[in-house]
C-alpha cells in the first residue's frame, strides 16, 4: 500500500472573523485590550452627540421669521393648475395612483396637487406635464 497515496498531516488553523467596528467599541473588548497591553486610541468627534450643525443654521432663518410682522404662508397650488392636472388625468383615463406611478411619486402627492394643498414643486410639475402631455406651467 505504499503507492502514491499519502496522508496530509499539516495542521489547519480556523480563525474567527475580525471584530466589527461596533464590537471594537464594546467596553469589554476595550478593557480586554487594555489588560493585554494593546495600544488604544480614543478620538472625540466634533459635535458628536449634539445637534449643533442643524440648529445653528436654522437659527438665522427662525430669527428672520420671528422679526417678520406680516403673515406669511407657503404658496399653494393655484386652482387653474389643480383643474388642469385633473382634466389631463381624466383625458388620459388615469387614476391618481396610476399617474403617480407614471411620474415615480406617491399617490398622496397627486392628491395634494389636485386638492390644492401641495406646495408647488417645479420638478413635479414638469413630470406631470410630460406624463399628461399638457402644458401646466404657463397657466400661473
Amino acid at each position: 500500500m505504499s503507492g502514491g497515496i499519502s496522508q496530509d498531516w499539516e495542521p489547519i488553523v480556523i480563525r474567527k472573523k475580525a471584530p466589527t467596528s461596533a464590537a471594537k467599541k464594546d467596553e469589554k473588548v476595550v478593557n480586554a485590550a487594555r489588560r493585554a497591553g494593546a495600544e488604544i486610541e480614543s478620538i472625540k468627534k466634533s459635535n458628536a452627540g449634539s445637534n449643533k450643525a442643524a440648529s445653528s443654521s436654522t437659527s438665522l432663518n427662525t430669527r428672520k421669521l420671528d422679526e417678520e410682522t406680516e403673515i406669511v404662508a407657503h404658496e399653494r397650488v393655484p386652482s387653474e393648475l389643480k383643474k388642469a392636472i385633473m382634466q389631463g388625468r381624466m383625458d388620459k383615463k388615469l387614476t391618481q395612483s396610476q399617474l403617480a406611478q407614471l411620474i415615480n411619486e406617491k399617490p398622496q402627492i397627486i392628491q395634494e396637487y389636485e386638492s390644492g394643498k401641495a406646495i408647488p414643486n417645479q420638478q413635479i410639475i414638469g413630470k406631470l406635464e410630460r406624463a399628461l402631455g399638457v402644458k401646466l406651467r404657463g397657466k400661473k
